[in-house]
């Protein structure tokens, strides 16, 4: 008697796009992407909703950083404060597939631009009463205005699409190969300075401004199980001379960090319908642990990676 060979096929399980999890809800899976303008002065800490998203970019603007927030696994009610649009947002989250894009607003170059754009256009008179846009008490205008994901999904109306994904991720529970590290600091426009130091406990990034934690609105400091650095050439905005344009169309260098490691590579991209492509210098496929990723747009010398057994607190900044 002879027992025939017997072959076992695994099934993938199926992934939200924007972390690399496993999709929990499948009509969530299939939603668009919000990207919420989030204001980073002084005047606006703490911010809400930095912890829900699950991809978080922090562009050089004039004076200070700000964040472009995105959504799509999990919202958040409230986010905000909600600050204007940049030329650059077009190209950073195009790729998106008509994203929901939440701003306060722009001046009249970028509102046209926009309008042009494959961003569907939900700023806070785009979306008018129905987006829930609203003004807080405990912070002073402009730093005060918010809205709320829910409200924003429920105007979509089949709009937006479904997000493809934006990095690739571990599809094991393998560990990253890199080289160890205890973080990164940055120092970027308007002499903002920020930071990241490996929490091996907790098994995330924690991001800090300056020597202070960053907290959310929930005193819950900011953390990430992935941080990328794009470095990237900034021009100025067609929209405001003074305005920096982050260039994220093309290639450069990038780093990644991700379970307490890092590893340098370049990322590309052809167009702004494209997703990062992360190579290592090997020609090897930098990939994320599945999670929540921030990316940071700098210019070239404005990170530093803090080498392992060394102090985040003692490194100079950049």
């Amino acid at each position: 008697t002879t027992i025939p060979d017997t072959t076992t096929t695994t099934i993938p399980v199926p992934v939200m796009p924007l972390t690399g999890l496993p999709v929990v809800d499948e009509a969530v899976a299939l939603r668009p992407a919000i990207a919420a303008k989030i204001d980073n002065h002084p005047g606006a800490r703490p911010q809400t909703g930095l912890n829900e998203a699950d991809i978080v970019y922090e562009e050089n603007v004039e004076k200070w950083t700000r964040f472009a927030a995105v959504f799509h696994s999990t919202g958040s009610d409230p986010v905000g404060p909600v600050r204007s649009g940049r030329t650059q947002d077009i190209n950073l989250v195009t790729s998106l597939n008509r994203p929901l894009f939440v701003w306060s607003g722009g001046n009249p170059t970028v509102t046209g631009l926009i309008q042009k754009s494959e961003l569907i256009n939900m700023s806070a008179s785009a979306a008018s009463k129905g987006g829930g846009f609203f003004r807080s008490t405990d912070k002073k205008a402009p730093h005060n205005l918010f809205t709320n994901t829910t409200n924003i999904w429920a105007l979509d109306a089949g709009r937006g699409g479904t997000p493809p994904p934006q990095f690739a991720y571990r599809s094991d529970t393998s560990t990253a190969t890199g080289t160890p590290t205890a973080g990164l600091k940055l120092t970027m426009d308007g002499n903002m300075k920020a930071a990241w130091e490996w929490d091996a406990a907790a098994g995330k990034f924690m991001r800090f401004h300056e020597a202070k934690a960053h907290v959310d609105s929930n005193n819950i400091q900011i953390n990430m199980d992935n941080v990328v650095v794009i470095v990237c050439e900034y021009k100025f905005s067609s929209a405001d001379k003074n305005s920096p344009e982050a260039q994220t169309v093309g290639t450069g260098a990038a780093w990644l960090f991700t379970q307490g490691t890092w590893t340098e590579g370049t990322w590309s991209r052809a167009d702004n319908l494209s997703p990062w492509t992360l190579t290592d210098s090997s020609g090897e496929p930098m990939l994320l642990t599945p999670g929540r990723t921030w990316v940071e747009l700098a210019r070239d010398k404005q990170a530093v990676v803090v080498p392992a057994g060394s102090s985040v607190a003692d490194t100079p900044w950049p």
